[in-house]
């Protein structure tokens, strides 16, 4: 009987995870050059992916995308926070299971780098140390400083031993080749004076004394001790990284930025797949041998765990998506950037560097190993500027800010400007099944000072009243006024005034709300200002404080502080009046929030009402049901007419939204959530709002999310695809028999293409999704594309111009062409 290609390839790849599974223990060396790992010179490509960012059930896939994408190496960091929220007491159950998803990268066959920290930065809540180390006494974070160091010692010893139990290890046949200690400390070191180079030299010996069968690193350290690589974070480490501080450490860059995390109120972040790619081959040009995407996966900061005003979304501009789509063409580009690398890789790890300047522009690096290898890389580091450079012979054309990689010092296989893979852009749909939600809602008590139970003179500072179990804590007094105390005229109000150190607050005088205020990440503190009506008698004021996430970064962490520090109300007929001394009671967290609204246990606790018109009020939640949306494309909420508040799906939370902090471009920064579909049941789903400000949650949307309009954009001159070529022993050699550019297009997921939206032959301008014809353009493109492409998985456009127009006939000869397509994929029923 016949077996079926995709049968034989299960098998293939069942018989590949068996051998990554079992593999033999590895030593990991050095030297000048690179890593060593069991003896052989290594060029590694890794991606940071971090477990806690995305449910178990997706990690499969990500790494699997990311192996694909020509990785052999991912860095995670472990999170002390999640795994000791209360001092010795672990965790490490669900998306925090660390073991597991080493193991999971081991049996794909990739390799590890295990930053253990403690301090991540990550944009993770208090850079990864948990709340209670902040209150054990007379500590300094990050300094040779008694308290620190016990506890630091008493975390990496268990995190170390954990790996040495599980043999995680290269050495004990694990996938762990690298680890990391500490993160970016030159950043604050100098003001930590003496301890910070005390607690450097401190740190990496406590480490090596852990365990020292594999390297340990130390990023952006240029005063790493001598048996600790020091290695580069940034965009342009080619251009910015002196080297590593010894000479037989190896050049490694431990962050390349794929673009830039977001915070709430910030325009989006963007990295050109190109600029990406021209710093690593420029890298690789200079003695690197490691590069690592921060991030390659960015995934989703669910719950209350991004630090301050970072929003859920993380990464989404990475070559894998939020959602874990491709983003093309970054993820495809920078996969053909390490074929073209691997393809060159003996004269990369055995030859030797000689580079020619040839003007102030144009360098041509090569590696020359004599008689056997020979890989060179031609650079324009010129902006705007295209050249055009004679090497052996041969005349090259350099597109601007670019570099041609040559691995037999003979054929362009890549070009960093010249993308040959596919584009991309994303989709939003609404869900048929998911459609017509119907809410309930209900409505929290805004509670008096009598109803509080924790009393101090003035307001308590507010990280250290909510030891970071919630983002809410409430503050309320009371105080009487006279008729005569109050403004006799209509026109004039009386104002409140509350001057916060951060981040947020909504206020309420006599249970009503009056505003809202807030900070940003540049500025955590702000001043809230509201008039107010009063009456005679005793007036309540109430705030809720809010924190949106504690501080990640910078020196004594320690020793920061939010919430209300001075409140006042002006405009009395006696003048200003200082309520900060008055009296105030205090609680943390919301009603909802501890009787856990959002659990199908804890919504029947409260009596729920529908919502039938219009709703705008502060404190409310807010609770619909849903079917499992159609198809198994990836899911998000809608939540751009919402305000500011925290969402759940079967008791999962999805993280904060706050859609009313609003960019300069006049968008909020986020407005779409991701909803795990390991969230979800075949029906009856329920989703939770709690709004802290007013929203109408009418207008919510469960949306299926997709990256199916696909296109290309290629000219005449770019190279055909490096995947025409590969390496047997020390041949470099052509694998098809017609070496010709053209435009090569695959849609997602066995869907075909079922309709071109876009065609242009000549000079098209703009970006997919948003292509548009330019001055020259051949009436025959659209047939072309048409032709090769329809009710097809994948095809490939030629860009020859005899395809497109007989020589007589063509429209602008004397131009460079340029094809760009855009296909709409759909299931193929």
């Amino acid at each position: 009987m016949a077996i079926s290609n995709r049968l034989l390839s299960l098998v293939l790849f069942s018989l590949m995870v068996t051998c990554a599974f079992a593999e033999k223990p590895r030593g990991v060396t050095y030297d000048g050059r690179s890593m060593i790992v069991n003896g052989e010179r290594e060029l590694l490509f890794s991606g940071s992916i971090h477990y806690p960012r995305m449910p178990p059930q997706m990690w499969p896939d990500i790494i699997r995308k990311a192996k694909e994408g020509g990785l052999n190496l991912i860095q995670t960091y472990v999170f002390w926070n999640i795994h000791e929220p209360v001092q010795g007491q672990f965790n490490f159950e669900g998306n925090y299971d660390v073991v597991k998803f080493i193991k999971e990268i081991a049996r794909q066959g990739l390799y590890v780098t295990l930053r253990i920290g403690p301090y991540i930065e990550a944009e993770w809540n208090q850079g990864g140390f948990p709340y209670w180390l902040r209150e054990v006494p007379n500590i300094t974070f990050r300094s040779y400083n008694e308290p620190f160091i016990y506890h630091m010692k008493k975390y990496s010893e268990m995190v170390i031993d954990l790996m040495k139990k599980e043999k995680l290890f290269a050495p004990q046949g694990g996938p762990i080749i690298m680890a990391q200690i500490e993160n970016e400390y030159n950043n604050v070191q100098l003001a930590y004076r003496d301890n910070g180079k005390k607690y450097v030299e401190w740190a990496a010996n406590m480490a090596t004394s852990l365990y020292d069968g594999v390297p340990w690193i130390m990023c952006k350290q240029k005063d790493a001790p001598p048996h600790i690589i020091n290695t580069c974070n940034g965009r342009h480490c080619a251009d910015t990284f002196k080297g590593p501080n010894g000479p037989n450490k190896p050049s490694l860059w431990t962050e390349n930025w794929t673009a830039q995390y977001r915070t709430f109120g910030d325009p989006p972040s963007q990295r050109a797949a190109e600029d990406i790619a021209f710093s690593v081959a420029r890298f690789f040009a200079k003695n690197g041998t490691l590069t690592n995407y921060y991030m390659y996966y960015g995934g989703t900061n669910y719950g209350r765990t991004s630090s301050s005003f970072v929003t859920t979304r993380y990464y989404d501009e990475a070559p894998l998506d939020e959602f874990g789509l491709f983003r093309e063409p970054k993820w495809s580009h920078l996969r053909d950037l390490h074929r073209a690398l691997r393809l060159s890789r003996r004269a990369l790890l055995w030859g030797t560097p000689t580079v020619q300047k040839v003007n102030r522009d144009i360098e041509i690096t090569i590696y020359e190993k004599k008689g056997t290898d020979c890989a060179a890389f031609l650079t324009n580091n010129h902006t705007t500027n295209p050249a055009t450079v004679k090497f052996r012979g041969k005349d090259y054309y350099l597109p601007e800010k670019s570099v041609s990689i040559l691995p037999d010092c003979k054929t362009v296989v890549y070009n960093t400007q010249t993308i040959v893979s596919q584009h991309n852009s994303r989709n939003f749909v609404a869900s048929e099944k998911a459609k017509g939600l119907k809410w309930e809602k209900y409505q929290e008590k805004v509670p008096t000072i009598s109803e509080l139970s924790l009393k101090n003179r003035e307001p308590l500072e507010l990280y250290t009243l909510t030891k970071d179990t919630s983002d809410y804590a409430w503050y309320s007094t009371s105080i009487k006024f006279d008729r005569h105390d109050l403004p006799m005229r209509p026109d004039i109000l009386p104002v409140l005034q509350i001057a916060s150190m951060g981040h947020a607050l909504a206020a309420f005088v006599n249970g009503e709300y009056i505003g809202f205020g807030h900070g940003n990440n540049i500025e955590k503190s702000f001043v809230f200002q509201k008039p107010v009506v009063l009456k005679p008698g005793t007036n309540t004021i109430s705030i809720l404080a809010e924190t949106v996430g504690f501080p990640n970064s910078g020196a004594y962490m320690e020793k920061r502080f939010a919430g209300p520090r001075a409140i006042t109300i002006q405009g009395l007929m006696a003048g200003t009046l200082d309520i900060t001394q008055n009296d105030w009671g205090h609680e943390v967290g919301v009603f909802g929030e501890k009787e856990q609204l959002f659990s199908e246990e804890g919504a029947k606790k409260v009596k729920w009402t529908p919502v039938t018109g219009p709703t705008n009020g502060a404190v409310t939640w807010y609770k619909t049901t849903f079917e499992a949306p159609e198809g198994n494309n990836p899911l998000a909420v809608k939540m751009d007419k919402m305000q500011k508040g925290m969402m759940w799906v079967n008791g999962n939370s999805l993280g904060r939204y706050w859609s009313s902090f609003l960019s300069p471009l006049g968008q909020p920064t986020q407005f779409e959530y991701h909803i795990p579909r390991a969230f979800l049941k075949p029906t009856n789903n329920v989703l939770v709002v709690f709004e802290e400000t007013g929203g109408n949650p009418a207008d919510i949307e469960i949306q299926t999310v997709n990256r199916d309009t696909i296109c290309s954009i290629i000219t005449e001159y770019h190279p055909p695809n490096v995947k025409s070529w590969e390496r047997s022993g020390t041949n470099f050699v052509a694998i098809v028999e017609d070496l010709k550019t053209g435009a090569h297009l695959t849609c997602p997921d066995d869907k075909i293409i079922e309709k071109v939206e876009f065609a242009s032959y000549g000079n098209p301008d703009g970006a997919c999704g948003n292509l548009i014809v330019g001055t020259c353009n051949s009436a025959k493109s659209m047939q072309v594309a048409e032709e090769k492409c329809l009710g097809k998985n994948s095809c490939t456009i030629p860009i020859e111009r005899e395809v497109y127009d007989e020589p007589s006939k063509d429209p602008c000869p004397d131009i460079f062409k340029t094809l760009a397509v855009q296909m709409k994929c759909g299931n193929k029923n």
